[in-house]
C-alpha cells in the first residue's frame, strides 16, 4: 500500500476543509488497488476441503478440442499403465476419494476415455462424447481460483560404482529397517525405536555427519550433488565402469521437512533468481562444492533406494512406468490417483522459447516437494534432453480432472487383469512408494534444480 506525503496547508484552507469534511474527502478519496497476494503454492487445504470443484453448467470449459488436436500415441501408453494399476486390488484402497469419485467411476473413466479416443473420427466427435459422458472437475489451486505452479522433473543418468573408489565415494543407501511408514499410503511416520515408539528421524545433517548408514550403501556416485539430485528425483539410471546398467528407484524417505536447494541458492545470493537452473547449480558446485554441500544440508529430508528391473523403469508412485510428457505428479492426499487430467500451462522448447503446454495427461506419480493443491510436476523423460525441458518448466496454469458421470459408469467396466491383457505388465508399488521427481522449491526457485 503506498504511503502518501501530505504538504502543509494554510490555516484558512485547513479550517475550510474541516468545516466540510464530507464534501472534501468525499470528492478527493480514491479507491486504492488491492495488491495481489504473494503466491503461496504450498498453501494447504483446510479440514474437509477438497482440492477439486465440479464445473457447473455456467462455468467455462477447458479447451478440450485443442487438447485433442495435439494428442499423441504415447497418451494411450500412459492410459494403459493406469488401467493396469486399477487392475491391482490395492488400487481400491485409494477410493472413494474426497466425495469426488468412486473407484468404479475412476477406473471406468480410463476405459471410457481410451474408447472415445479410439472411436472419435473428428474433434467434434471427441468433444461431444466427453461433454456428454464426463463430469469435469477443476483444481482449486493454491488460491481457490484454480492456479497451480507446474514444474518439471526427469529421470537422470549418472556414472556410478558398486564399490567405493577415489572416483566414486558418495553413496545412496538402502531403506533402513527402523523407517516407519503408513502401511496404506506410504507416508513417512518417523523412526521406530526398539520398544515400538515413534520419534522424528534424524536430519540430513545428522545422518551424514554420523555416517549413520555405513554398511547399507546401494551404489556410489561421483559427487555429493549427483547423489542429491537422485534423492530429489527419486530414481536414476546408473552406468557402471564396465558398462553395466543399474536402475534404482524410491524405497522410502524420512519424515523430516523438505526444503529446496534452488531456493537456498537464491536466498544466499549465490545465484540470482532469473539465472537459476540445474546447470547453474552444477557450475557453482564445481567452483565451490563445500558451499553447495552446506546448502544441501538445509534440506532435512532423506531418501532411500532400491533396484528396479529396467523394463519397468522409471516407475512412479503407483508402481507403473511413467511416460514422457504424459505422466503428471501431484499430491495424492489432494488429488485422486490414476485419472485423466487436462493440463493448461506454459512450457519451453529446446531453444528455451516459451510455448503453450495444453495436454491430456494421467495422474500417476507424486513427490516429496509436491504436497499441496497448488503444485504439480510434469514428467519430461530420461536423460540430458529431458533435463533441458524440466529445467525450463516453471509456470502457472490450471488443470482439470475427468470422471464419468455415475449413470454411465457401468457401461465401461474395467477389463479383468490377464498375463497378456490390454494393459502393460506393471509391478505393485511398495508400501513405502512415494516417488519424488526433480522437484522445484515452492514457491520461488527455478524448475528442475535439485530443490
Amino acid at each position: 500500500m503506498p504511503i502518501f506525503n501530505y504538504r502543509k496547508f494554510s490555516l484558512a484552507f485547513m479550517s475550510a476543509a474541516l468545516a466540510l469534511p464530507v464534501l472534501f474527502f468525499g470528492a478527493c478519496k480514491t479507491e486504492e488497488p488491492v495488491p495481489e497476494p504473494t503466491p503461496d503454492y504450498t498453501h494447504q487445504l483446510g479440514p474437509g476441503e477438497s482440492g477439486l470443484r465440479k464445473l457447473g453448467p455456467n462455468d467455462p470449459l477447458p479447451d478440450i478440442g485443442a487438447a485433442w488436436r495435439v494428442r499423441d500415441p504415447f497418451l494411450n501408453h500412459a492410459l494403459a499403465y493406469s488401467q493396469g494399476w486399477f487392475q491391482m486390488p490395492s488400487s481400491k484402497t485409494k477410493f472413494p476419494f474426497m466425495k469426488v469419485c468412486t473407484w468404479d467411476q475412476s477406473s471406468s473413466s480410463i476405459v471410457a476415455f481410451q474408447q472415445i479416443l479410439k472411436d472419435s473420427k473428428s474433434e467434434a466427435d471427441f468433444v461431444g462424447a466427453i461433454k456428454q459422458q464426463f463430469e469435469i472437475w477443476q483444481t482449486v489451486g493454491w488460491n481457490g481460483k484454480g492456479t497451480v505452479l507446474f514444474t518439471g522433473y526427469y529421470s537422470p543418468e549418472f556414472q556410478g560404482s558398486m564399490t567405493a573408489t577415489d572416483e566414486y565415494k558418495f553413496p545412496l543407501f538402502k531403506r533402513p529397517a527402523d523407517l516407519a511408514t503408513d502401511p496404506s499410503t506410504g507416508a513417512p511416520q518417523g523412526q521406530r525405536a526398539a520398544d515400538g515408539s515413534l520419534h522424528p528421524y534424524p536430519t540430513r545433517a545428522e545422518i551424514e555427519s554420523s555416517n549413520m548408514f555405513k554398511g547399507s550403501e546401494l551404489v556410489y556416485l561421483r559427487s555429493a550433488l549427483d547423489a542429491y539430485i537422485v534423492q530429489v528425483n527419486g530414481s536414476a539410471k546408473i552406468i557402471m565402469p564396465d558398462g553395466k546398467v543399474m536402475f534404482i528407484g524410491y524405497a522410502g524417505k524420512t519424515d523430516r521437512p523438505y526444503s529446496g536447494l534452488g531456493q537456498a541458492c537464491i536466498d544466499s545470493g549465490l545465484i540470482p533468481k532469473n539465472k537459476l537452473s540445474l546447470k547453474a547449480i552444477m557450475d557453482e558446485y564445481k567452483k565451490n562444492p563445500a558451499k553447495i554441500s552446506a546448502m544441501m544440508l538445509k534440506n532435512e529430508s532423506y531418501v532411500f533406494f532400491t533396484t528396479y528391473e529396467g523394463g519397468n523403469w522409471p516407475q512412479g508412485s503407483l508402481g507403473v512406468k511413467v511416460t514422457e510428457k504424459e505422466t503428471l505428479a501431484t499430491d495424492k492426499k489432494v488429488y485422486p490417483a490414476g485419472g485423466v487430467v487436462l493440463v493448461d500451462t506454459q512450457g519451453i522448447d529446446f531453444g528455451g522459447k516459451k510455448q503453450r503446454f495444453l495436454k491430456f495427461m494421467v495422474d500417476q506419480d507424486t513427490g516429496g516437494a509436491i504436497q499441496a493443491p497448488g503444485r504439480a510436476d510434469i514428467y519430461m523423460g530420461i536423460g540430458p534432453a529431458a533435463e533441458i525441458l524440466a529445467g525450463g518448466q516453471y509456470a502457472e496454469g490450471t488443470m482439470y480432472y475427468f470422471f464419468l458421470k455415475p449413470d454411465v459408469t457401468s457401461q465401461y467396466p474395467l477389463p479383468a487383469a490377464t498375463k497378456s491383457g490390454a494393459a502393460p505388465a506393471v509391478q505393485p508399488a511398495s508400501k513405502s512408494s512415494n516417488k519424488a521427481g526433480v522437484k522445484p522449491p515452492a514457491p520461488a526457485a527455478a524448475p528442475a534444480s535439485p530443490k
